[in-house]
């Protein structure tokens, strides 16, 4: 089975216990959060991968590291530990923020402009694709000086440029006829 298949069914039996309980979008902060931590130190991931560590010592590792979170989340961590899966917790992160996305109708965009947006700006563009995609859109804004001006949207697998450079080549084209 493939990784993203395994880390969808982990990320939605995940957001069932985070919804029973109320906590949803806690529980999206906390696998993003574990995953990182995974992630970025070494320790932890060495200890995670180690077939030297019998899996009930990782999984009391990481319950005495997660004691002040709510027991659910612990014994899924400890689920995904005891059945080898801790490498996807990553996508299961990624896939636990979709299913928060589509239950809160928002969608996640990358805004690519050609020099660093203030935050007027950041909000007025913002606030121009909620109104377009008739959804809650959280944008995340990087710069790209080849665009010229403009901007390109890119929200899921589909882009929308309406960069400077893609309207002067258009041009370019339309007049030498080609």
């Amino acid at each position: 089975m493939r990784s993203v298949t395994i880390a969808r069914n982990y990320a939605e039996v995940l957001f069932t216990l985070g919804e029973e309980s109320g906590q949803a979008e806690v529980f999206g902060d906390l696998v993003d959060s574990v995953a990182a931590a995974i992630e970025t130190t070494p320790q932890i991931r060495d200890v995670l991968m180690s077939p030297r560590v019998p899996k009930s010592e990782k999984q009391r590792l990481f319950s005495a590291g997660l004691k002040d979170t709510p027991r659910p989340f612990v014994l899924f961590v400890e689920a995904l530990i005891k059945r080898g899966r801790a490498p996807v917790l990553r996508e299961v992160a990624s896939e636990y923020a979709r299913l928060v996305d589509i239950k809160l109708n928002r969608v996640r965009a990358g805004v690519t402009v050609a020099r660093a947006p203030g935050e007027a700006l950041q909000r007025s563009i913002q606030d121009n694709l909620t109104r377009a995609f008739g959804k809650q859109v959280i944008a995340s804004f990087t710069t790209d000086p080849e665009i010229l001006g403009g901007t390109v949207v890119r929200v899921g697998d589909r882009t929308y440029d309406g960069s400077l450079k893609r309207r002067m080549s258009a041009l370019r084209r339309q007049m030498l006829g080609g």
